[in-house]
C-alpha cells in the first residue's frame, strides 16, 4: 500500500479517460462523419452504400461489447484498451487501400473491434469503480473527452483527409489514434482502487474496509422492466442522435460550404461540453429519468429544427442545441445503469444495455442515409430523426425512477 501521503488515483484515472475518449471519438465516432464525405467525394459513392458501412460498423462494435465487457470484467482493463488501439491503428492505417465497398466494410470491422475496446465501455467501467457518491461529476469529466475530441480532433483528421486525401492521410490517423490511446492507458488507466489501496471516492482503505462491489445481478437486472424500457428508448434516441452526427458534416456542405460543416462540428462538441457540466449539478436536484426524458425531447426538438433550416446561422443555432444532447444522452445511460443496478455486474449489464441500443446506433445513419437518397435531401431524414427521438422519451417515461427497488 502506498504511503498516507500520496494524492488520490482517481484523478489520474479521471485524466486517462478524458484523453483516452477524446481521440476514441475524435477519430472514431466523430470521425466517421468525416471519412463517409471523404469516400463520398473521392470514390464517388452514394450516402446509402456508405451509411450502411457505417451502419456495420456501429453493429460490430455493439455485439463485440459482450465478450470485450466479460474481459474487463476478469483482466486488467489496460491491456484491452491496448489491444484495441492496434486494431483501430491497423484499420486506420489499411483505410488507404479501399476501392471496393467491400474493403470499407472490412475495415470497418476491424476497427469497430478496436473502438469497442478502447472506448466508453471499458473507461465508464472503470470510473464508476473509482467513484461512488462523486460518480455524476466523475462521468461529466471524463465523457466530457467525448465532446473534446470533437471541437479538437476531428477538425484535424477532416483538415488531414481534405489536404491530403484517404490515401495520404490514413497513415495520419492511425498515429493519431495509436499515440492518443496508449501511452495515457499504460500509465493512469488503474482498473480497481482497492489494488492501491483506496475506496471509491478517495477515502484510504485498510485491510478489513476492503469491499467487494455490490448490486444487483446481470441475470435479474436483464429481466426488469427498468432495463427493458430504458435499452428500447435508446434505440430510438441513439438512432436519432448517431444518424444526425455522421450525416452532419455532408448534410451542412451540402446547404452551406466546407467551411460552416467545420464550424458546425465544433459548435455541436462545444456546446456539449457546456451541458454536460450543468447537467451534472442538474441532476443532483432532479430524478435522473425525468432529467433523461426532457434530454430526449430537447433531441428531437432540435434534430427537426435541423431539418428546416437552411440558412448558416439557423443550421448552426439547431447544432447547438443538438450539441447540448449528445453528451448527456450517452452519460445518462451509464449513470442509469450504474444508479439502478450497482457495480458487482455493471460491464455485463452495461454491455447488454448497449447491444440493444446500438441496433439504432447502427441503423440511424443508414435510416437518413437512405431517406436523403430518396427524397434528395436532408429534410425528411431529420425530421425522421427528430419523431425517433420523441418516441424514445415516450419509452424512457414507462421506465420508472432509477432508484427504485
Amino acid at each position: 500500500m502506498a504511503g498516507s501521503s500520496e494524492r488520490f488515483p482517481g484523478r489520474l484515472v479521471l485524466v486517462a479517460s478524458f484523453v483516452l475518449l477524446t481521440f476514441s471519438s475524435g477519430v472514431g465516432f466523430y470521425g466517421l462523419s468525416v471519412y463517409l464525405q471523404a469516400f463520398s467525394r473521392e470514390l464517388g459513392w452514394s450516402v446509402a452504400s456508405i451509411s450502411s458501412a457505417t451502419t456495420f460498423f456501429f453493429l460490430v462494435g455493439g455485439v463485440s461489447a459482450i465478450p470485450i465487457a466479460r474481459l474487463v470484467a476478469k483482466y486488467d482493463v489496460r491491456w484491452i484498451v491496448v489491444v484495441g488501439a492496434f486494431l483501430g491503428s491497423g484499420a486506420l492505417l489499411t483505410m488507404q487501400f479501399v476501392t471496393q465497398r467491400w474493403h470499407l466494410f472490412l475495415v470497418y470491422a476491424v476497427y469497430a473491434l478496436g473502438w469497442s475496446a478502447s472506448g466508453v465501455g471499458p473507461v465508464t467501467t472503470v470510473v464508476t469503480r473509482w467513484f461512488e457518491s462523486k460518480r455524476a461529476s466523475a462521468l461529466a469529466i471524463a465523457s466530457t473527452g467525448l465532446s473534446v475530441g470533437g471541437i479538437v480532433v476531428t477538425p484535424v483528421i477532416k483538415w488531414i483527409l481534405d489536404s491530403r486525401g484517404i490515401e495520404g492521410g490514413s497513415p495520419w490517423l492511425a498515429a493519431i489514434w495509436f499515440v492518443g490511446i496508449v501511452p495515457v492507458t499504460l500509465l493512469f488507466l488503474f482498473p480497481f482502487p482497492h489494488e492501491r489501496g483506496w475506496l471509491p471516492d478517495g477515502a484510504r482503505a485498510t485491510t478489513t474496509e476492503v469491499r467487494t462491489p455490490s448490486g444487483t445481478p446481470l441475470a435479474v437486472a436483464v429481466r426488469s422492466k427498468f432495463f427493458l424500457m430504458v435499452a428500447v428508448g435508446y434505440i430510438f434516441a441513439f438512432g436519432a442522435q448517431v444518424g444526425g452526427v455522421q450525416q452532419l458534416v455532408k448534410m451542412v456542405e451540402e446547404r452551406t460550404d466546407r467551411t460552416t460543416a467545420t464550424l458546425g462540428t465544433v459548435v455541436l462538441s462545444l456546446f456539449s461540453i457546456i451541458a454536460r457540466f450543468a447537467a451534472s449539478r442538474a441532476i443532483q436536484r432532479l430524478e435522473m429519468m425525468r432529467f433523461t426524458v426532457l434530454i430526449a425531447i430537447m433531441q428531437g426538438g432540435s434534430l427537426a429544427l435541423i431539418g428546416l433550416m437552411n440558412s448558416s446561422v439557423g443550421l448552426l443555432i439547431g447544432i447547438a442545441l443538438f450539441g447540448c444532447t449528445i453528451g448527456n444522452m450517452l452519460m445518462m445511460q451509464s449513470l442509469l445503469i450504474a444508479q439502478r443496478f450497482g457495480v458487482l455486474d455493471y460491464p455485463r449489464i452495461a454491455a447488454r444495455q448497449g447491444l440493444i441500443s446500438f441496433t439504432g446506433t447502427a441503423g440511424g445513419p443508414l435510416l437518413l442515409g437512405a431517406l436523403h437518397d430518396f427524397a434528395g435531401g436532408y429534410r425528411s431524414s431529420y425530421l425522421a430523426a427528430g419523431a425517433c427521438s420523441l418516441f424514445g422519451a415516450l419509452l424512457f417515461s414507462f421506465a420508472g425512477s432509477a432508484g427504485d427497488d
